[in-house]
């Protein structure tokens, strides 16, 4: 303050410019202290009682946490994976904390049928469907094909979620006001689409973050769709390599817990947040500018009917 108060300076210009100091001082404090708060915040809590979730690749990892927290809040869970035994050991200990209820189904997501035969066992079974979370994925070191000829995180990270929520998306629309979610990741690679499959030869690295933008172009294009529905669909991507099998299993270190994630997903879930927006963690993110480009959504939307055949 020495260099402000001259010897010119009267005391009660001195004290003014005290006060407009101080006050802006506390200003900075605030929103910086707003700044904190809004980025480590929690999901808030509410109730969903009554409501089914759907929740793919729930069986273990940050599909189970989330699972076992929407639980919680009273819903039914449909919990998905490969493993029976995992999948009933999910159900069990839901219905042991008592709060909320759960039903397995199995279905490989390497599989365009298979994961049709799951969309229409759930239809069958469920009247409504508030939240489908599409969280079920694979990692992989090198290029393998699924079961339909197409290259393995295109596959099960991108075409199963498309599949299967173009099959109940009517069911969704009925349950309004209900949410789509696209567990996507901030790994994105721009869509090559004269090789999708990453056939050409050092292209294989770009599979995981090809197919998690395709969620995220997905996401968006479907925003749109379905405005004016009350049907919110966001994506996200959760925390950065957390504690997973998935990412054990790939060799690399884990820099987030599950615990980060799914406090994330919870916040789509049941928290204030705007269809057709992309977040990173807690906060609104910007996505690979491909996500902003009209022709490359309905390049993607135009080869998704031609694998999948769903419309």
């Amino acid at each position: 303050m020495a260099n402000i108060h001259t010897r010119r300076a009267s005391a009660r210009s001195g004290a003014r410019l005290g006060v407009i100091y101080a006050a802006v001082g506390l200003l900075l404090v605030t929103l910086a202290a707003g700044a904190a708060a809004a980025q480590s915040a929690p999901a808030p809590a509410g109730s969903l009682k009554g409501k089914t979730v759907l929740i793919t690749g729930s069986t273990d990892g940050l599909g189970r946490e989330v699972a076992t927290r929407v639980a919680a809040l009273g819903a039914h869970v449909i919990i998905h994976g490969r493993n029976q035994e995992r999948g009933k050991a999910v159900v069990d200990a839901i219905a042991k904390d008592g709060k909320g209820s759960a039903r397995f189904y199995a279905a490989d997501f390497a599989s365009i049928e298979d994961v049709k035969r799951f969309a229409e066992s759930v239809q069958r079974d469920y009247k409504r469907i508030d939240v489908l979370v599409n969280n079920a994925g694979v990692l992989l070191k090198d290029r393998q094909v699924s079961k339909d000829g197409h290259e393995m995180h295109f596959a099960v990270n991108y075409l199963a979620g498309y599949t299967l929520t173009r099959t109940l998306l009517p069911t969704i629309v009925a349950s309004a006001p209900s949410r789509i979610v696209h567990v996507a990741s901030v790994a994105q690679s721009p869509i090559d689409f004269s090789d999708v499959m990453l056939e050409r030869a050092g292209a294989a690295g770009r599979g995981y973050g090809q197919s998690k933008l395709a969620q995220i172009l997905f996401m968006v294009d479907l925003a749109g769709e379905l405005k004016g529905k009350n049907v919110t669909v966001t994506a996200l991507h959760p925390a950065t390599m957390m504690d997973t099998t998935m990412v054990r299993e790939s060799g690399m270190t884990a820099q987030a817990t599950v615990d980060e994630g799914a406090t994330a997903v919870m916040q789509q879930i049941v928290g204030a947040v705007e269809s057709g927006t992309y977040y990173r963690g807690l906060q609104a993110g910007r996505p690979n500018a491909q996500a902003s480009d009209d022709a490359a959504r309905a390049q993607l939307r135009q080869l998704s009917v031609k694998l999948t055949g769903v419309k």
